[in-house]
């Protein structure tokens, strides 16, 4: 495995182009100073202001959620949350929503649960992907939305491919287009339309996760009108009533303030360490690296301790109760994966 040589992220993430040793997450993060913000600020109010203000927020209720709603409202826009519902909402999820709820007008969206269970266990099986539908709804779901009132601009957070890293030059989009979508939107190869017959799910079960017809509203990325920055999303959202944990919802996690909504992402994390050998906390401690909030040096020692960590308990749910609901035994997945032996490294 061959790692970016200023922070932690090796060339096996997908899509992650590297320049001279260099991963393109740090490539563009080096180009922030030379950003002209108060005009990409200024094109950010034109747009709002073609638009009478009136926008959808897709949210988890999450810290970035939390800052992209407060952020645009205190811009003047009239914001309208949209939730596609994740697939196993966790407790402090659940709180999470309600408080920003406290700030904008919020509409969630929740799909037939025994189709949703099914679809869970076929993108694991098909794509090693558990949250298939979950990442299909996000993309789906607010357009949905926004057809059916009228509203036709959105804003996501940040751009993947500027903040993770992605092929060279995807970093500089600010919209999120139906070619972005196609490309980078969790589809994985597979269409909703691959999913009918399996499982007995049938062509109306697979309506949900489909896009309305006709035009779409526009979508943007907020971070790239905004700088983005993580650890100050999450400062605004605690400060604004969000709820998180005193340390993150998994050991094999380096935040505590992002990913509390969803069981699922335990399951999601650890396969995506297995196909690519590396998982969300490599991602997140990469972030700090880049940003000088830690040494490479310590990052590299963390994942020595906890990459591919598992254990089923997640953000306050227990193992039990996560394979409950989905249906799922621990004798099924442990024939597929390696899941229930895995623990830190001595």
């Amino acid at each position: 495995m061959i790692r970016c040589s200023k922070c932690v992220m090796p060339n096996s993430r997908p899509d992650t182009a590297f320049v001279d040793g260099v991963c393109s997450a740090c490539v563009s993060y080096a180009k922030r100073p030379q950003i002209d913000w108060e005009t990409r600020k200024a094109a950010l109010l034109q747009i709002l202001d073609r638009h009478d203000g009136r926008c959808i927020v897709p949210s988890s209720g999450g810290k970035d959620s939390h800052y992209q709603v407060l952020t645009l409202l205190e811009l003047g826009a009239d914001v309208t949350v949209v939730t596609a519902a994740t697939c196993h909402l966790t407790p402090i999820g659940r709180a999470n929503i309600n408080n920003l709820a406290r700030y904008a007008r919020t509409i969630e969206v929740t799909p037939n649960r025994t189709v949703r269970a099914k679809l869970n266990r076929l993108g694991l099986e098909l794509v090693g992907d558990i949250s298939w539908p979950e990442h299909v709804s996000i993309f789906t779901t607010p357009f949905r939305v926004a057809k059916a009132l009228g509203i036709n601009l959105m804003f996501y957070g940040e751009s993947p491919q500027n903040q993770y890293g992605g092929p060279i030059g995807t970093d500089e989009a600010d919209r999120l287009t139906a070619r972005w979508r196609s490309e980078f939107g969790g589809f994985l190869g597979l269409r909703p339309s691959d999913m009918i017959g399996k499982l007995g799910i049938t062509e109306r079960d697979m309506s949900d996760y489909l896009l309305p017809d006709g035009p779409l509203a526009e979508a943007y990325f907020l971070g790239q009108f905004i700088p983005w920055n993580s650890h100050r999303n999450a400062d605004v959202a605690i400060a604004a009533g969000m709820h998180t944990f005193n340390e993150p919802p998994s050991p094999a996690n380096w935040w505590i303030a992002e990913n509390l909504d969803n069981w699922q992402t335990c399951v999601h994390d650890y396969v995506m360490y297995e196909k690519y050998g590396f998982g969300r906390g490599c991602q997140q401690i990469s972030v700090d690296v880049r940003t000088g909030r830690t040494s490479r040096e310590y990052a590299m020692a963390w994942l020595d301790l906890h990459e591919g960590y598992f254990s089923g308990d997640y953000a306050g749910v227990s193992r039990e109760e996560g394979l409950e609901h989905i249906g799922m035994s621990e004798s099924w997945l442990a024939n597929q994966f390696k899941l229930w032996s895995c623990s830190p490294a001595a």
